[in-house]
């Protein structure tokens, strides 16, 4: 007998990376259209968890409208004997992993930043309550993760009880990342790694150290230490540093020997502290991207919740897909908003005193990490939106890149254009269009691309004349 003989759709690991497109989507919850949404796990008392409670607060899905996109909280409290508070950021990070596992359900990112989606065939099948969802989950960690003896689940969607809870969930997050902070690379001999979104990126290996959190943002050197001790068969496990190769970049004997084998040899080599050579791979969760901008020979960063473009031109989501998937892309980073805080943050290409420009939200979130000389330097959108801007910009506040571009005359110019050369050479692997539907109008034809990724180094485009036009 299954353990989801009483759920609609069918439930198992063949689900995971299941993309739901919007036209195929029934509802969806948080993403990009709404501000607040969160998942948060709570570990509690035995007697302050009733086994098996699933508790509705809002709108259930069959009470919501084909194609709408609601605001989004999950509370998860659960309780064991050998449960901690440590651990609430390793299970909580599990959700994940376990609603991809429905089918017609599709769970992305993390922390505030989840985005869900559920199909209109699962729900035509008779998914259309959170009861299932909540029985699914519960099942799945109590099989899975043992420790957990009993488990309770919470689903919001009532939206002034959603942004009461996501605050106080902002600040729950907060807590732990600093009670991380303080520990140095130098001073463990064991990093950590996942790949816990190889559904999606399958070349993708995270690799955790104490100055560098996994790039979505959500597993600490702590978790992860925890999470391969509960569960040492599971996404998460330890990796022997080894030999140091290259100390400013990051590169360590032992995370290349780990990154070769769980990325079946795709990846054979990275380094931790740099956007350039052979950086991390990115999966698709990070909650921010630097990228280089070869104009000013600087790197801007953007956050996933930033809606405008970037100085450069380009959305967010355009930037991510040049580095999601679990590739190397030179100039192109994901990166999680904790790394920031790190003094190891791209350490190899010159850390904070790189960074040109960021969005003025995510500016805030990490200006207390940020070097006093070098904070008021950084432009943002209220400074530059534009490359001129920029130029102009960097160049009224004596930004340390300017040095770069003084620098230049002998042989620095060169030295600019190789590494202009070098994004630009990675760019060329990058999609051109990643879009749902992009028309495309130029002398009179107009060219439709639907759920299109296309890379070319080149696109000619040659009108034909009709030859019985041609004979007359």
């Amino acid at each position: 007998m299954s353990m989801f003989e009483d759920i609609p759709v069918d439930v198992g690991v063949i689900y995971e990376g299941e993309r739901i497109r919007k036209e195929d989507m029934q509802v969806e919850f948080g993403g990009s259209k709404k501000e607040d949404k969160f998942e948060l796990v709570r570990v509690k008392k035995p007697e302050e968890v009733e086994d098996g409670k699933i508790t509705i607060i809002g709108s259930d899905i069959n009470g919501m409208a084909e194609g709408s996109t609601h605001p989004f909280g999950i509370v998860i409290e659960v309780a064991g004997k050998q449960l901690e508070p440590e651990l609430e950021g390793v299970i909580e990070r599990r959700i994940h992993e376990y609603s991809n596992f429905i089918e017609g359900f599709m769970h992305l990112n993390q922390r505030y930043d989840i985005w869900m989606r559920l199909s209109k065939k699962s729900f035509q099948k008779g998914l259309n309550s959170f009861q299932y969802i909540g029985k699914v989950l519960q099942r799945l960690f109590k099989s899975e993760l043992p420790i957990i003896e009993k488990i309770q689940i919470t689903f919001i969607t009532e939206p002034a009880k959603v942004k009461e809870l996501h605050t106080e969930a902002l600040n729950i997050y907060e807590a732990r990342d600093a009670r991380a902070r303080g520990l140095k690379d130098e001073d463990v001999d064991k990093f950590y790694g996942c790949t816990l979104c190889q559904s999606f990126a399958p070349t993708h290996v995270c690799v955790i150290t104490p100055q560098r959190y996994s790039n979505c943002g959500s597993i600490s050197w702590f978790d992860g230490r925890a999470s391969a001790r509960v569960d040492p068969k599971g996404p998460v496990f330890e990796i022997d540093k080894g030999e140091i190769l290259d100390a400013v970049k990051g590169e360590f004997s032992g995370v290349n020997e780990i990154v070769r084998k769980k990325s079946l040899g795709e990846i054979t080599k990275v380094c931790l502290y740099t956007a350039f050579g052979y950086p991390l791979t990115s999966c698709g969760c990070f909650e921010g991207v630097a990228f280089y901008i070869p104009e000013v020979d600087g790197i801007g960063v953007v956050n996933r919740g930033f809606k405008e473009v970037t100085v450069n031109g380009l959305p967010f989501s355009t930037i991510a897909d040049s580095t999601a998937g679990g590739r190397q892309v030179d100039g192109f980073h994901g990166i999680s908003i904790e790394y920031m805080r790190s003094s190891k943050f791209l350490k190899a290409d010159g850390g904070w005193n790189r960074v040109v420009w960021m969005p003025a939200s995510m500016k805030e979130r990490v200006r207390d990490f940020i070097p006093r000389d070098i904070v008021d330097k950084i432009a943002t959108e209220d400074e530059a939106s534009t490359l001129d801007e920029l130029k102009g910009f960097l160049k009224a506040q004596n930004h340390p890149v300017v040095e770069r571009w003084r620098e230049a005359p002998i042989g620095a110019e060169a030295k600019l254009e190789a590494e202009a050369a070098q994004a630009e050479e990675a760019t060329q692997t990058m999609p051109i269009a990643t879009v749902s539907t992009l028309p495309i109008t130029a002398g009179g034809y107009k060219i439709i691309l639907k759920d299109a990724k296309i890379f070319a180094k080149k696109v000619i485009i040659i009108a034909i004349k009709d030859e019985k036009q041609e004979k007359r």
